[in-house]
């Protein structure tokens, strides 16, 4: 297997380091492509795809006579709601310590509303995962997320629900998630929030209704977030086409 997917990520997540805090948090344009790549140790293909990939999401502009421009602007926002990103890791990036509370994993049948997500029959057996994430010990993100019980193969324990869904989905699921669509509303705690969060019942929170797909369009999971008002700033990324 080709690991140069891997080292791609690995290279544009130091690219992304090196402009906000490393070699070009100094510099408004990054070096030219031929530099950049024997700097990187890459050929310059492979680093026009990163450089591409790094484009799409607003982190530079390539103007042509000009070079590749550093918009910090965009490097400079705390949460993208328009990238996917792990709980931990957007807890971290909001300045504060991340921690997973609990992990609780039950058996379950498809109510209506997540067979209508899954594509699946009402009633078909599922796997629940609730996780509670903590910034500086205070509860910050609740989660469900659900998967159908007939993809999961072989023998998993809870230690294997403990890392992101998404190790589990591809380890025991053969299933590798490739985008999602996410419906975003206000919602108010009830009771059962209220506790997990240890606020009062109504106060407000962000809620999320994703469902995962792969590459083919086929839904894989579906996940219903909750986020704690007050810890996080959520930015949208939106280009003129």
């Amino acid at each position: 297997m080709s690991t140069q997917p891997t080292q791609s990520k690995t290279i544009r997540a130091q690219l992304l380091s090196d402009m906000k805090s490393g070699a070009y948090a100094g510099c408004e344009r990054l070096p030219r492509e031929s530099v950049l790549a024997e700097k990187l140790g890459i050929s310059r293909t492979q680093l026009r795809d990163i450089l591409a990939s790094l484009e799409r999401e607003g982190f530079i502009t390539r103007r042509h006579g000009v070079g590749t421009i550093i918009n910090r602007h965009v490097l400079n926002v705390q949460t993208r709601m328009d990238i996917e990103v792990e709980f931990l890791d957007m807890i971290r990036q909001s300045g504060r310590e991340p921690a997973v509370a609990y992990v609780r994993v039950t058996d379950g049948t498809a109510d209506e509303h997540i067979a209508g997500q899954l594509r699946i029959p009402v009633g078909t057996p599922i796997i629940r995962v609730a996780r509670l994430c903590t910034a500086d010990g205070k509860p910050a993100i609740y989660c469900e997320d659900v998967v159908e019980k007939a993809l999961a193969k072989g023998e998993y324990t809870i230690k294997d629900f403990k890392l992101p869904i998404f190790h589990f989905l591809q380890q025991f699921c053969g299933v590798c998630p490739y985008m999602d669509l996410t419906d975003i509303r206000p919602a108010a705690a009830d009771a059962a929030l209220a506790e997990i969060f240890q606020i009062p019942m109504g106060s407000p929170l962000l809620g999320m209704d994703e469902v995962d797909f792969d590459i083919d369009g086929n839904p894989v999971f579906c996940s219903r977030e909750y986020f704690a008002d007050g810890i996080f700033r959520h930015t949208v990324m939106r280009k003129k086409l």
